[in-house]
């Protein structure tokens, strides 16, 4: 089962689904005019409030809350994992997909808002499956994507991610898995039962902090290899468009396999095209669809424009730095990248992994609850957090090789019918981006749908 899982997410992830989200990311890219220009824009408003609007969390409460599932370990082992496979070229790649995917971020977050519901408890819910439902009439997929989501949050958002705060904490501490099971399940459980609410709180104040002190962790070792940056620099843009011999630290690779292992590294890591962030951006309090899709397209920008370029600059630059390193393990590589940091560097890499991995399973949790609230109803919620609660205490205690394959596979079934929703929709989205961003109503009041829905 595990070579057969191992071959499928191979393929799942190879060229088919880099070609479907690239084409996706471009195609929006040129149709909506290049949002990508509005950034700064966005930035501004994902910080500000949107009072007396309909919502159950700020704008800034939704993109930290979608931040905490997207920025993990795959920004940094992820990335890692990259270099070491692709080469240095990876990074120009994986960086390219972050600039391209703001569009693709940017409009599912508008479909989410414009087909978001009220439930008959006041709680708001949108994201693909509405759209897919609502917008297109084709429910039997949302369907389909609600199974793959709900799926691969127990996995890749759940038990894969207690796993590696296991691996972490006792290669550092050397703590008994059991003792990490049972704290890291009643932390959850603390707070997933206060809801999205408890969930946005608890991210709002950890995802800046672990960001920052990331960065900061990147900053130094990049401070450090500063005779090295140009090098590193050119080396990236070159081994990015030529074939690149072994040498230097780092194995030979092709254009072929540093834009393969890239571009599909980024794509895992920011999600846009996945179909999971619309889940949280439809519960934010904005005016119209158009504010909340440009606050959710920031995610992206933060994710892998600076925090996946960090990592590729902060990995290639250590090599070349100090050519002794192991560079054939994307675990090791960062490991020792960190290593370099006098006193500090292990302790900064380790709250980062451990912190990461956990805000990740907190804003997973909402995309799962919500995917299974639409196949069920209200009432399965209770029985689908004790079940939560429970996989992170297992996938803290097992070994999770098999889940990471069922789950990659899971993540790009579950991608297909949110990327087919948004190429359909594409017309919506275009004449609700002109109306509100091209012409100048930003700051007008959509008429939201608040239409009770009982599910």
């Amino acid at each position: 089962m595990e070579q057969f899982f191992s071959d499928l997410s191979s393929f799942l992830w190879g060229w088919p689904m880099i070609i479907l989200l690239i084409g996706t990311h471009l195609f929006l890219t040129i149709k909506l005019k290049f949002p990508q220009r509005h950034l700064f824009k966005a930035i501004k408003l994902s910080v500000a409030k949107d009072k007396d609007t309909h919502g159950e969390v700020s704008q800034f409460g939704a993109l930290v809350t979608s931040l905490a599932a997207t920025i993990g370990t795959g920004n940094i082992i992820g990335m890692a994992t990259a270099v070491s496979l692709g080469g240095p070229g990876a990074v120009f790649w994986c960086w390219i997909t972050g600039v391209f995917g703001i569009s693709t971020k940017y409009a599912e977050g508008l479909v989410a808002v414009k087909y978001r519901v009220t439930r008959e408890n006041g709680e708001v819910a949108g994201g693909p499956m509405y759209a897919l439902e609502k917008g297109l009439n084709m429910k039997w997929m949302a369907i389909l994507f609600c199974i793959f989501t709900a799926l691969a949050a127990f996995g890749i958002g759940n038990t894969v991610q207690a796993n590696s705060i296991t691996v972490m904490l006792q290669s550092s501490f050397d703590i008994p898995a059991l003792y990490i099971g049972i704290a890291l399940s009643v932390l959850v459980m603390l707070v997933i039962l206060f809801g999205i609410k408890g969930i946005a709180n608890v991210c709002g104040t950890l995802v800046p902090f672990m960001a920052i002190s990331y960065v900061v962790g990147c900053v130094i070792i990049l401070i450090l290899n500063a005779a090295y940056l140009k090098e590193t620099i050119q080396l990236i843009f070159s081994s990015a468009f030529t074939s690149q011999a072994a040498g230097g630290g780092f194995l030979g690779s092709t254009i072929i396999i540093a834009s393969r292992f890239g571009i599909a590294r980024g794509l895992f890591s920011n999600e846009s095209g996945l179909g999971s962030a619309p889940i949280i951006a439809a519960a934010a309090q904005t005016r119209n669809p158009v504010r909340q899709a440009l606050v959710s397209s920031t995610g992206t920008f933060w994710d892998t424009v600076i925090i996946c370029a960090l990592t590729g600059l902060v990995l290639v630059s250590s090599v070349i730095a100090h050519p002794d390193i192991d560079c054939t393990h994307g675990a090791a590589l960062t490991k020792a990248a960190f290593d370099k940091i006098p006193v500090i560097g292990p302790a900064i890499l380790t709250v980062g992994i451990v912190t990461f991995a956990f805000s990740t399973i907190l804003g997973w949790s909402y995309y799962g609850e919500k995917s299974i609230e639409y196949l069920g109803g209200h009432r399965l919620i209770i029985g689908y957090r004790i079940a939560w609660v429970a996989a992170v205490f297992f996938g803290a205690i097992l070994d999770m090789g098999l889940i990471w394959n069922i789950s990659d596979c899971m993540n790009a079934f579950m991608a297909i019918p949110n990327l087919i929703c948004l190429l359909l929709l594409t017309p919506v989205i275009i004449k609700e981006t002109e109306y509100y961003l091209w012409d100048g109503r930003l700051d007008e009041k959509h008429a939201m749908n608040t239409a009770k829905a009982k599910i």
